[in-house]
């Protein structure tokens, strides 16, 4: 079934508005027309007024709000006036990446000009940027900081709270009491989602379980809590443990637990997780993210430890676990909700002003537990 014109048009004034100028032939390939016909809608849209065409470049007449936007994405929310919303996320970051999708799909829906910034990986990169897209006219705010440390988070509490434009944190929760409290935020329940791991793991048999995560995110963070805390309070788990996921995945201070007497051991920089399988012996793990995941799988079968037969497997992040040449069963966070969420929450700021001073929301979204066949029952000992 052919797409009705007007709708297609309406679709290409909305990446208009959100970019600015664009590619007659980039617009035809993100739309799947020929560009024969992306090129006599352009005229069209010229002639009537609703964008400038010139060497093959669409552009928007003056501020967005000139020209008809396609309806927004709920009643009551703005049209695209003002200044752009600003997305600031840390580079080479594929989770986030996907949030950023999320929110961009939202805002575009809603005709918003869209401004990306891109953090370096650097301790405190995310103020430059913001400080760039405000001095840009930027009108509201989606950001998710990498926040490798718990330190370099406080740190960056302060200013933060003082941006002055409607904000909203992706994929964050700040610490209970800070600056970022009162601010609104959009975030995984990473609690539910361990709990969702542990709980596939128990309910196959297992009783030794061990965490093997990053420590340089809140994610992380969380992750790295809700584990411990889960892990102690279930009856049926014997023993647990929290190492590192890889030699790179710091930085932060160790936090290995178990239920044995004896006091707890540091991580190890580069833990040998198969020789952690046989000395405690383990059954379950949960492996965060993804691509150390796979990574820890492909060493345990070259160290002779078979997935699932030897070893059940959880990974947490199910961006590409998937893919390996055993799809991991894997928890999987709502990533482009969370961005679609955030969208809609700051829209709903700008286009009530009034709400600036409203209560806050701190939304919180459940994950997934996809279930592949990386993880199995338990045999059962025979007596």
């Amino acid at each position: 079934m052919r797409e009705p014109v007007e709708l297609r048009r309406k679709r290409i004034l909305a990446v208009v508005h959100a970019r600015g100028a664009v590619k007659v032939t980039t617009l035809a390939a993100e739309l799947d027309v020929s560009v024969v016909t992306l090129r006599r809608d352009v005229e069209e849209l010229a002639r009537a007024g609703r964008l400038r065409r010139g060497h093959g470049v669409a552009r928007p007449v003056g501020d967005a709000a000139e020209t008809t936007a396609p309806p927004v994405a709920r009643t009551g929310e703005p049209a695209a006036e003002g200044g752009p919303i600003a997305l600031v996320v840390p580079e080479r970051h594929s989770y986030l990446y996907e949030t950023l999708h999320g929110a961009r799909t939202a805002l575009e829906a809603a005709g918003m000009r869209i401004a990306l910034h891109i953090a370096p990986q650097s301790a405190g990169a995310e103020r430059p940027q913001v400080e760039r897209a405000l001095a840009g006219g930027a009108r509201g705010l989606l950001i998710a900081p990498r926040w490798r440390s718990a330190v370099g988070e406080e740190a960056d509490y302060g200013w933060l709270a003082e941006v002055g434009v409607p904000t909203v944190l992706m994929e964050r929760r700040p610490r209970p009491g800070s600056a970022l409290h009162a601010l609104d935020s959009v975030c995984s329940d990473h609690w539910y989602g361990v709990h969702l791991a542990v709980d596939h793991l128990v309910s196959l048999g297992h009783r030794r379980i061990v965490l093997a995560a990053r420590n340089d995110s809140p994610t992380a963070r969380s992750i790295r809590a809700a584990f411990a805390e889960i892990a102690a309070a279930r009856p049926e788990v014997d023993d647990w443990s929290v190492v590192l996921s890889s030699s790179n995945a710091g930085p932060g201070p160790a936090i290995r637990t178990d239920s044995s007497p004896s006091p707890a051991a540091p991580e190890e920089p580069a833990p040998d997780l198969a020789a952690l399988l046989r000395e405690r012996g383990v059954t379950g793990a949960v492996l965060h993210g993804d691509e150390d995941a796979l990574m820890l799988v492909q060493r345990l079968t070259e160290c002779g430890v078979r997935v699932p037969q030897d070893c059940s497997v959880v990974a947490y992040d199910d961006v590409v676990s998937s893919l390996g040449s055993t799809p991991l069963t894997a928890v999987a966070p709502p990533r482009a909700d969370i961005g679609r969420a955030a969208a809609e929450l700051l829209l709903h700021r700008l286009a009530h002003p009034e709400g600036t001073t409203g209560p806050v929301r701190r939304v919180e979204l459940l994950p997934a537990l996809e279930v592949r066949g990386s993880a199995q029952a338990r045999p059962t000992s025979k007596q």
